[in-house]
């Protein structure tokens, strides 16, 4: 799965589970190019709608199929998915107790030239706003594939972040995973570093490398799912080391980084810094581009470590 197009892997998962369970559906909103979800059609054109450019639709179709027993998987960039049709899912679906898989497409810089309009710096706050709601995002092929397959086999509504360029495996075939459930990818004494998605799992890795060449020692876990937080794993890791840094392709208010500290604020006070966007609108540029101006690298985790770790 090495360099594998992630809106590939989505495609496959969902081919797969269709195979197994005729409730599978996938709903789009005139992008199934773009979300590279053709070959479902041509693999199930009764189970396959298209709405056209209308998100709100998009989820209301969507919701009636749920209300009907289907399983739809609905998707479109996600600045339409939360701005653009948030009432429809908080009410039609949410509201409703449905079970509609909503998808955001090209979250944070990954929108790159769509530019500032369609780049979702927001989308996660908007989402944990809505109670119950499942909000998870993959940070490789291995790990999508397994939480779009557990997320089709749990009842109820949730909310990906879905990159859909190629991405570079993290984890091995085998790995098993669970919605609610960080990951521990690397353990360490110093200063934890909780990473979302698929920029800044990847920068977090690299970021504990730099550290340990300066003897400081980085624990690192992919917090793929935002809601449920893995609050188990997270105040053990805030007990163990002290110190927290967050990062993630997303504002940090009403984000992960806004999550971490909240929970941790009300049982484990700890010293923490958040890596992420800081109240900016998002703009037009490449992605290594937008991921330098809005410093979602690994030295600026490490600056922030280090920060932490001086005072």
């Amino acid at each position: 799965m090495n360099n594998k197009e992630m809106r590939a892997v989505y495609c496959d998962t969902l081919i797969e589970l269709a195979e197994a369970d005729d409730r599978i559906m996938v709903v789009e909103a005139d992008l199934m190019k773009a979300n590279g979800t053709m070959r479902f059609k041509e693999r199930f054109p009764g189970r396959a709608v298209d709405v056209g450019v209308a998100e709100a639709n998009l989820v209301g179709v969507a919701s009636g199929l749920s209300a009907a027993g289907k399983i739809p998987f609905a998707a479109t960039f996600g600045c339409f998915a939360s701005r653009r049709a948030f009432d429809q899912f908080f009410l039609s679906a949410n509201y409703a107790r449905l079970n509609v898989k909503l998808v955001g497409t090209d979250p944070g810089i990954s929108a790159a030239f769509n530019g500032g309009t369609h780049m979702p710096f927001e989308d996660v706050g908007l989402m944990r706003m809505i109670p119950s709601l499942t909000i998870f995002e993959p940070a490789d092929p291995v790990s999508l594939k397994a939480l779009v397959k557990e997320s089709a086999a749990r009842y109820g509504c949730s909310y990906m972040r879905l990159h859909r360029k190629p991405i570079a495996a993290l984890y091995r075939e085998d790995e098993t995973f669970s919605l609610g459930k960080g990951k521990l990818l690397a353990d360490g004494g110093d200063v934890t570093i909780i990473a979302m998605g698929a920029i800044m799992v990847p920068e977090a890795l690299k970021a504990k490398e730099a550290l340990a060449e300066e003897g400081i020692s980085a624990a690192v876990i992919d917090m793929h799912t935002v809601k449920p937080l893995d609050e188990e794993l997270v105040l053990s890791y805030a007990k163990k080391t002290g110190a927290i840094v967050t990062a993630e392709n997303h504002q940090t208010a009403g984000g992960l980084g806004s999550a971490v500290a909240t929970y941790l604020a009300t049982v484990h006070p700890t010293r923490m810094a958040m890596v992420g966007i800081h109240d900016e609108f998002g703009q037009v540029g490449t992605q290594n581009w937008l991921q330098q101006h809005y410093r979602l690298t690994s030295d600026e985790i490490t600056a922030q470590a280090k920060g932490l770790l001086s005072k």
